[in-house]
């Protein structure tokens, strides 16, 4: 199959974060099975979704992952011209949800797979597709935790978020979380008989004005913008009518975090001071909503070198969205973000990628396998 009819294909498939994903995985297995790839799906604990893990080529010796994630947002915003679930293709662009973010580079992979199979491969190359990535990195950790028992210690991940086909050294670490604080209702003209949740839930909001601000004073890694790690409060709702004391209040918090520092240490002032509104009566809880690492691969790694090789271009020093890599790179596997597309279509309604990108992404991962063989 051509990379337009497998992305056709894998973009009909709804496969919407933090749902079941059982079709999607079922397509790809079989496919990967008919070319005589070694395939282990790996059911997540949610018992409703799985991870994918293949390999072509010798298990036994190191050799590279092609990694993406078979998850999409959801396309219920306006502004879509066609069915998001529906390749529709328009000279050289290609529309639909997750055509750029990322089953255009999981198309470009798997039609690579009957050349990589016919190679008399010397390093295996293994194909790591992931659930959940849209929801925080959820589903990867899980199969990166089996890859031990899965095949020898890998050369090097390439993580296929679109990069325009040009490699990635660097992206933050992100950690979120939301926190919940319930108190009392009750009519406004009696203040003294409940408990306003949206006032206690101000000590949280001034506590993480104050440390976004402190961030901005460093640590400093000049490769990113801003060149310091970040706080803010994303969402807050709460209350009911003005004339009600509010008796809950919810905020969801986000901080992104430059190499060396762990993302969830920077939401930890604030932690304490909502669990402080528990002396006042408040019931408070906190729930960490996801969490992945920095990614922050030298300049004059192999893997770098490799991947400016393979596309003819360098190398790029860092971005600021966030992806799996860092994950892998925790794992002791030295990890870069290679894929095809522009990030900057992803999200948006008639997101699209080009033919020219995929037949470019099949390329690199054909040159990858020759470079193995």
């Amino acid at each position: 199959m051509q990379a337009i009819e497998i992305l056709e294909r894998l973009v009909g498939f709804p496969s919407v974060v933090g749902t079941p994903n059982g079709e999607i995985v079922a397509w790809i297995r079989h496919y990967l099975q008919s070319h005589g790839a070694v395939v282990t799906e790996l059911p997540g604990p949610e018992g409703d979704r799985s991870n994918l893990f293949a390999t072509i080529g010798p298990k036994e010796t190191p050799g590279y992952i092609l990694s993406g994630h078979m998850d999409v947002v959801p396309a219920a915003e306006s502004g879509w011209t066609s069915d998001p679930f529906r390749l529709r293709a328009e000279t050289d662009r290609l529309y639909g949800r997750g055509a750029t973010d990322m089953k255009g580079f999981l198309a470009a992979v798997l039609a690579a797979v009957p050349a990589l199979a016919a190679m008399p491969l010397r390093q295996s190359i293994h194909l790591a597709f992931s659930y959940d990535e849209e929801a925080g990195c959820r589903g990867v950790p899980h199969m990166i935790a089996r890859l031990p028992e899965l095949c020898a210690a890998p050369l090097g991940a390439i993580i296929g978020e679109p990069s325009g086909m040009q490699a990635i050294r660097a992206h933050k670490g992100k950690a979120a979380a939301r926190l919940t604080v319930r108190g009392r209702s009750g009519h406004s003209s009696r203040p003294d008989q409940g408990l306003n949740a949206i006032h206690a839930i101000t000590d949280v909001l001034v506590c993480a004005r104050a440390e976004a601000e402190r961030l901005t004073s460093g640590p400093f890694e000049p490769v990113f913008e801003p060149p310091y790690s970040s706080l803010q409060v994303g969402t807050l709702k709460g209350g009911q009518a003005v004339n009600i004391i509010p008796d809950s209040c919810e905020a969801e918090f986000e901080a992104r975090a430059i190499s060396g520092v762990e993302p969830v240490t920077l939401l930890a002032p604030l932690r304490v001071a909502a669990e402080a509104l528990s002396q006042f009566g408040f019931q408070v809880e906190w729930r960490e909503l996801s969490a992945y690492p920095a990614l922050s691969l030298a300049a004059d790694a192999p893997l770098a070198t490799l991947l400016g090789e393979l596309t003819g271009i360098e190398p790029l020093a860092a971005v600021s969205y966030g992806t799996e890599a860092g994950l892998f790179q925790r794992a002791g596997i030295d990890a870069i973000i290679c894929g095809p597309g522009d990030i900057g279509r992803a999200h948006k309604p008639d997101e699209f990628i080009l033919t020219g990108e995929l037949l470019a992404c099949q390329a690199m991962v054909e040159a990858l396998g020759r470079r193995c063989a």
